[in-house]
């Protein structure tokens, strides 16, 4: 008997726990659109209703974009687990758009580890974070080889000042974090939830080089969709400019923002701050730009966390016999 009322309390619990991750999710998106203070949510609309390109047939488009963005998310996924153990596309759809909800309202999307953790046992549970964090590792390693190739066109463009010493202050903390990671990963007894640095190391070296590879072209392509997506919306608001000339400032923008901790529900903000910098050199509206930005938010975070709302409230524990 209280075996029946520990599994149906365990239960409830489980679902104030879910439902509380949705409901969240959902009010800081009512939120961040309604009281946004950099673009009111009414002249968001009011602006889109005066583009008659900004048709059904644009959006149909924004959403095949946003749909291939994710859909190489999710084989991104399903390409670095099976390293461990198979799972299927429905699997990975489920723990990829259930982890994205769940991370929304977290600092740098850090709820996302547990998220997916939460979808295997305890045995599986630490490697899942390290391929999670191997994923977002490739697709920042992609932001930020593209971006620094595209910031040095941008200030080489638009003649940028650059404080020299600042930039060296920075290149020494990374150097000195870069030689403290190097350092524990010789150390055996510092360890995190029981995996030393070194047995991080090999486990990483113990996945396939294909799967490695892999994973930095799904990245790619990811990045290529979306930065695409950014460009097509400035034709959409006639915007005139080069591809070349718009990817200079769209890969700036993405590797100054991802360097800059942010809640996931914020991080349109601080990607419309930058980009309203940033365009600014080119002489576009800035009203135009947090629109942007907004709706690029919308289509590849709002829309997918919804769907992934409904994989959380359905969420079960793993058997522990899987």
């Amino acid at each position: 008997m209280n075996l029946i009322k520990h599994y149906k309390t365990k239960q409830l619990l489980l679902l104030l726990f879910k439902l509380s991750i949705v409901v969240a999710a959902f009010y800081f998106i009512y939120i961040k659109l309604t009281e946004n203070k950099n673009l009111q949510f009414s002249a968001f609309i009011t602006f889109l209703d005066k583009y008659e390109s900004f048709s059904f047939k644009t959006i149909t488009f924004l959403i095949l974009l946003s749909f291939f963005n994710w859909f190489f998310e999710i084989l991104k996924w399903k390409n670095l687990v099976k390293s461990i153990k198979p799972i299927s596309i429905h699997q990975a759809t489920e723990q990829s758009l259930g982890g994205l909800t769940a991370s929304l309202i977290t600092p740098n999307r850090i709820g996302e580890y547990g998220a997916k953790a939460m979808y295997y046992t305890k045995p599986f549970r630490t490697k899942i974070v390290l391929l999670n964090l191997l994923g977002n590792l490739a697709q920042m390693i992609i932001t930020t080889l593209l971006g620094c190739i595209g910031l040095l066109f941008f200030i080489n463009q638009y003649s940028i000042k650059i404080n020299y010493y600042t930039v060296l202050q920075y290149s020494v903390i990374v150097l000195l974090i870069g030689l403290l990671l190097l350092f524990l990963t010789k150390q055996n007894h510092f360890k995190i939830k029981g995996f030393s640095f070194r047995s991080v190391i090999i486990f990483l070296k113990s996945i396939s080089l294909k799967t490695h590879l892999t994973n930095i072209l799904y990245s790619l392509l990811r990045y290529i969709l979306f930065s695409s997506q950014f460009y097509y919306l400035l034709i959409v608001f006639r915007i005139e400019i080069s591809y070349f000339e718009a990817m200079t400032v769209i890969t700036s923008m993405y590797v100054l923002a991802s360097i800059i901790p942010a809640i996931s529900i914020f991080d349109f903000v601080i990607k419309g701050s930058i980009a309203v910098f940033l365009f600014s050199f080119l002489n576009v509206n800035e009203l135009t730009i947090l629109t942007i930005t907004t709706l690029m938010w919308l289509f590849n975070f709002v829309l997918p966390s919804s769907i992934g709302s409904y994989f959380v409230i359905k969420f079960k524990l793993p058997r522990s016999e899987e």
